[in-house]
């Protein structure tokens, strides 16, 4: 596992990722995770391009290894923060929410990697073609935006359907779930969930303790016929969306009652009426631990697994 060819093309220890969660994702949990080992990703969300320069200026004093950024690509802000990431030579570029391929010519002539997240086989087949570096195939049990397939099944479609590395994501949180990543095909794995229970991640107290919370179907999938779910914890604001659905409100209308509740969650620690978008993997959660602990514990217990597993077979 270690030293694999996705760790050859990020140029890192771990073949782990960890997801670029909004608001979640600042530069503080990405450097603590490159120090680990694996790749940090700031998360840019709708950030504008200064506030992004400002977050990869801190990861640069944090770190000395490579980082990344996510971008959504339906921010508002997208061609001021590529043009951010090209201009400060970000070692790996991660995108959602649409095809990356007019940037690309630009990310590429600094050296920089892309990889986008998909849901689905006909995607990563897309995207494929216009010449991205690896591709996170990442099934419906994670947090936030979601597909319609769940990891176990769409790993192994991915990985059949295109040459780049695979990375898999949704559902995966401890040594099991990434040994189980690469009996799939994946060449390694990003984590949500797991990075937001940390230490390092500067959410608000309330939203790393609604993580340790979590049962195995404390999260819901709401949105769906704005043809935008997401994963998140039910409360109060799944409820009245739920409500809303129900009575035929219009998508403008679903819209209004979700705008801003990712920040009111995370920021302001608002976990009955904010948008606490997590995975089901939050299940297995049961405490805060700093990055490295949970990086080394991963990692350490890879070997037990594969040998745990030798012996059933």
């Amino acid at each position: 596992m270690l030293n694999n060819k996705l760790c050859q093309l990020l140029q890192i220890k771990y073949p782990i990722l960890q997801g670029g969660m909004a608001w979640v994702a600042t530069a503080e949990l990405a450097a603590a995770v490159s120090n680990a080992g694996g790749l940090g990703i700031i998360g840019a969300g709708h950030m504008p391009a200064d506030a992004l320069r400002a977050e990869i200026a801190k990861a640069k004093k944090l770190t000395n290894k490579p980082f990344g950024v996510n971008i959504m690509l339906k921010s508002p802000f997208v061609k001021e923060v590529m043009q951010v990431v090209i201009e400060e030579r970000v070692a790996v570029v991660t995108t959602g929410a649409g095809n990356p391929g007019e940037y690309i010519p630009a990310l590429k002539a600094v050296g920089t990697k892309i990889i986008p997240v998909v849901a689905s086989v006909a995607l990563a087949k897309r995207l494929e073609r216009v010449g991205i570096d690896a591709i996170i195939a990442e099934g419906m049990e994670s947090g936030g935006h979601v597909g319609e397939v769940t990891t176990m099944a769409l790993v192994p479609l991915v990985v059949d359907a295109v040459s780049v590395p695979v990375i898999a994501a949704g559902g995966i949180g401890d040594a099991r779930g990434v040994v189980a990543a690469l009996a799939l095909g994946a060449q390694g794995v990003q984590l949500g969930t797991v990075f937001a229970a940390t230490t390092e991640c500067t959410a608000h107290p309330n939203y790393k303790a609604a993580i340790i919370k979590c049962k195995e179907r404390s999260t819901v999938v709401t949105g769906a016929i704005t043809g935008h779910p997401v994963r998140v914890i039910a409360n109060k604001l799944t409820r009245d969306f739920a409500e809303l659905e129900k009575c035929g409100a219009s998508t403008e209308e679903l819209e209004r009652l979700g705008a801003g509740k990712l920040k009111a969650a995370v920021r302001d620690g608002d976990v009955d009426y904010g948008s606490v978008m997590i995975g089901q993997v939050a299940g297995m959660i049961t405490t805060i631990r700093p990055v490295n602990e949970i990086m080394q514990d991963i990692v350490q217990h890879i070997p037990e697994v594969m040998a745990e597993l030798s012996q059933k077979i």
